[in-house]
């Protein structure tokens, strides 16, 4: 604090009369801001004082001409008065910065912060006569630093990722030491939004806050429930008189709550988060520094909340993520055991084995045969468990079941069609999935649970299991000592019928090799996905017969079950990848492009994988061909899948045109490959503007027959795809 010296001076150096000084000094500091009191002899009598030294000193205490130890007693028990006597005996200033002061009479005091100065005064003769009182009040300015400090320190433990039960206690502990006689509380929302939690209240009693843990969001519903309905600060000076607080008025009396003021805390983009409350014991209208407090600390609880919400989402989503991770590879795992195994029985008996325990611990496997249904597949965790099957009821509850799921070709779960299994107290649920394959049910894998519900997650890997295994069964099925080449044709390697697609047309060629009886790898598969995108495949398994066949069926299976669970064409190409490093003997090739399609306005887009397969090539409605030249190593060599998707967009007319290396490695009489150029040309050549997919397959089958005639020494495969 700085005081002019000639104005110091004039106060402190003085033979005037007491009351021409008091007139001087009324003249001085009447209407000064600071705080001023002249006082005089060793008894320090109040001589004269300033308004501004009343309003923060007297209150209704304002006479003069009285000692001010007797007038003010607060200042004799803080060592006031020892100051001023050391001043008045040694002539010595005192000065001191943010001296903290509480003033007022017993039941109204106030805490208050200071800068003092202490001049002595002295007369004509250079006697001290008395002490001059010179104060800046700073109370607001201490009380808006501890302010700043708390709020660091909160905004650092946000920073920090504290839990945040602890950033809310700390958080409220702060305010009760910054305003006492404060209660803090923080109500969190609810996940159903409609009600609000606990998230602190460290000074109410417990049974306060269990009391309003969960209270409903409403109109008439406390102080802090009405805020969260009209998303409005609510005060209740006096909760007794208050209307919003009937059904609640006893509860807080029995606290000891008087008065409660409530601010809604909401996110960055106007969301409702919970609520902040400040209670007082006593009936109460909030001060200027009450609303400070609580808008400011209402903003950081937001932010403490967000973050909060921010860091548990982003845990959600990796446990989601690794959950789908290892639903994945249980599933790939299970396949390419149960695709390994080359007999039927075999097939569904390892299906069996591998649901228990993963699944459920008690499994059945039961198959059609001549008309007549046998079990021929039993899994358990233990004799005791696998024991229950022996059971009468049990036994003809799940005779029944088989029936209604090989006459529906739906699994069925829980409900009241099994009355034995659904009543007994050691069986938590059941389900029956149909095996099925080609349009036909052939079969039924039972799960029986023991120990806890069969939830929805586990009966989808269940049938995603089963899907896999009935084909591969079906496939191992089909395989005789007789006839190898009908083996080696059911291991999956038939090209699909194409689905039909909204806004586009699909067409395709297959010309197998030679007369058919040694099958190669050439595979391409469109099948649908969810939001409604498709996935569309060509691809080409390196060497013949069964083992190419094999994988080609892996490979398929791999591409549709990755692609349920994953959204990146990358990730599925990874996936499929993965299954050939780890989950064969054999050092199988395979190369492929994959891609994902989604309707982007009138145009179709796609994202393309390529794997040390050939180029896929765009013929433009324009008749101008491009070659999407994305490099790409084959699968199955490595572990790390090189590349990134490569994006292109098709027009009405545009046709994506994928083939296998049967086409472009053809050959003429004379040993020349048709190769891409020729490829490129045949398109080109097309005649009109918008030629039909199937249009476009049958140029390009005429141009290869024309170049290197009917015979190949390798499988032909083309898929086109065009906008319309």
């Amino acid at each position: 604090m700085t005081i002019r010296s000639d104005l110091l001076g004039s106060v402190t150096e003085s033979s005037r009369t007491a009351l021409l000084r008091s007139e001087e000094y009324e003249d001085l500091f009447d209407q000064a801001p600071v705080i001023f009191a002249a006082l005089s002899g060793p008894q320090h009598l109040l001589e004269a004082a300033n308004p501004a030294f009343f309003d923060v000193f007297g209150g209704e205490r304002r006479a003069t001409g009285v000692p001010v130890g007797e007038l003010f007693p607060e200042l004799g028990r803080q060592g006031v008065l020892d100051r001023l006597d050391a001043v008045y005996r040694t002539g010595t200033a005192y000065r001191a910065r943010g001296g903290r002061l509480v003033l007022g009479t017993p039941g109204a005091e106030r805490e208050g912060f200071f800068d003092f100065t202490y001049e002595p005064r002295r007369d004509g003769s250079g006697r001290i006569d008395g002490v001059i009182v010179i104060a800046v009040e700073t109370t607001a300015h201490h009380h808006a630093q501890l302010l700043a400090a708390e709020q660091r320190i909160l905004l650092e433990q946000i920073a920090r990722d504290a839990p945040l039960g602890e950033i809310l206690t700390g958080m409220a502990r702060a305010i009760e030491e910054l305003a006492p006689g404060l209660l803090v509380s923080v109500l969190l929302l609810d996940p159903d939004g409609k009600h609000l939690r606990h998230g602190t209240g460290p000074s109410l009693p417990d049974f306060y806050n269990e009391f309003i843990d969960g209270i409903a969001i409403g109109p008439r519903v406390g102080s802090c429930g009405t805020a969260a309905y009209l998303r409005a600060p609510v005060v209740a000076s006096d909760i007794a008189a208050d209307p919003r607080w009937e059904g609640y008025q006893e509860t807080a009396a029995r606290a000891g709550l008087a008065a409660c003021w409530s601010t809604p805390i909401m996110s960055g983009d106007d969301q409702l988060l919970g609520t902040f409350a400040m209670y007082h014991r006593t009936p109460k209208e909030p001060e200027d520094k009450d609303v400070a407090l609580s808008a400011a600390f209402a903003r950081i609880t937001a932010l403490a909340i967000e973050r909060h919400r921010a860091l548990e989402a982003g845990r959600a989503a990796q446990e989601r993520e690794k959950a789908a991770r290892e639903d994945l590879a249980f599933v790939l795992e299970a396949s390419t055991a149960i695709t390994r195994e080359p007999h039927y029985f075999d097939c569904l008996q390892c299906m069996a084995r591998l649901t228990v325990p993963a699944l459920a611990p008690l499994c059945t496997v039961h198959v059609v045969e001549d008309g007549r249904t046998r079990r021929i597949a039993t899994a358990a965790t233990d004799p005791t468990t696998e024991c229950l099957l022996a059971s009468a009821g049990i036994r003809d509850d799940i005779d029944r079941a088989l029936d209604r799921v090989l006459s529906s070709g739906r699994t069925e779960t829980g409900g009241n069609c099994a009355p034995a299994l659904t009543a007994r107290p050691d069986i938590t649920g059941y389900a029956c999935v149909p095996l099925t394959t080609r349009g036909r049910t052939f079969g039924v894998l039972t799960l029986l649970a023991t120990d806890r519900p069969l939830d929805g997650h586990v009966v989808a890997l269940a049938e995603e299991l089963a899907r896999r295994a009935a084909s591969s069964a079906d496939n191992a099925h089909q395989f005789t000592d007789r006839v190898q080449l009908a083996r080696d044709l059911q291991a999956g390697l038939l090209p699909p019928e194409l689905p039909s697609i909204p806004g586009a047309e699909l067409a395709a060629s297959y010309h197998p090799a030679g007369e058919g009886l040694d099958v190669g790898g050439d595979f391409y598969d469109v099948f649908p996905l969810p939001d409604d995108r498709w996935a569309l495949m060509i691809g080409d398994v390196c060497g013949r017969g069964a083992v190419a066949a094999t994988t080609t069926g892996m490979v398929r299976h791999t591409a549709r079950a990755a692609a349920r669970l994953l959204n990146d064409p990358a990730d599925v190409v990874t996936a499929i990848n993965e299954a050939l490093t780890e989950g064969t003997t054999e050092d199988t090739f395979v190369s492929l492009v994959y891609g994902e399609l989604r309707h982007a306005g009138p145009r179709l887009s796609l994202d393309l994988m390529r794997a040390g397969h050939v180029p896929p090539l765009v013929r433009r409605a324009d008749g101008t061909v491009e070659e999407l030249a994305h490099p790409g190593l084959l699968l199955g060599i490595e572990r790390d899948v090189a590349g990134a998707p490569c994006h292109v967009e098709l027009s009405r007319g545009d046709s994506l045109v994928l083939v296998t290396d049967g086409i472009t490695e053809a050959r003429s009489a004379e040993g020349t490959f048709f190769d891409e150029h020729r490829l490129a040309d045949a398109l080109t050549s097309l005649p009109g503007t918008a030629p039909t997919a199937a249009s476009v397959v049958a140029a390009v089958t005429a141009a290869v027959i024309a170049f290197a005639g009917d015979s190949t020494p390798d499988d032909q495969a083309a898929l086109v795809l065009t906008a319309t």
